[in-house]
């Protein structure tokens, strides 16, 4: 167990060191938090950000946390006192993300490729003002049917319980 973790810790520090140097990097989505856009375990490309002044609410952005990156849509951007705060919120997420400084942003998503490998239209995961609402709802309806799949598998399946 303490490998996996160890790796995991390991590819992080070296995705940040690689944005850190300029270089775009790939890292696989594991979440549902920006569906339908983004699916789970699509690849996604993170180029390095140099100037927040670039970015415009609606981009998708990676931030940095200990457990990794979060991957979420730019709501806005603020100042408090000396510090300027970003503020993010996946595409199904019911609420917005805490304001995280801009320190921690990480780059800008600016490619997408399905988990087949296929490129994602940019106007499919670059929209710019996402339904919420029905993205969450939508996705609540998948997650109940992949269960009940689950369910009808497991119990009917030979060698099911």
């Amino acid at each position: 167990m303490t490998d996996g973790r160890l790796s995991h810790s390991l590819l992080k520090e070296v995705g940040f060191s690689l944005l850190a140097e300029g270089r775009t990097i790939k890292v696989r989505a594991d979440g549902f938090s920006m569906y339908p856009g983004i699916k789970p375990r699509s690849v996604i490309f993170i180029e390095p950000l140099q100037d927040i002044s670039v970015l415009s609410p609606g981009d998708i952005v990676a931030w940095k946390r200990d457990s990794g990156f979060v991957v979420h849509r730019l709501v806005r951007i603020y100042r408090e006192e000396e510090e300027t705060y970003v503020v993010t919120r996946g595409d199904s997420s019911l609420y917005e993300d805490d304001p995280v400084s801009k320190d921690l942003l990480a780059g800008r998503v600016v490619k997408v490729e399905d988990p087949l490998g296929r490129p994602v239209r940019g106007e499919r995961y670059l929209n710019k003002k996402p339904n919420y609402c029905l993205n969450r709802f939508l996705l609540m309806i998948i997650l109940q049917i992949s269960r009940i799949k689950r369910f009808f598998n497991s119990t009917f399946l030979p060698g099911g319980s």
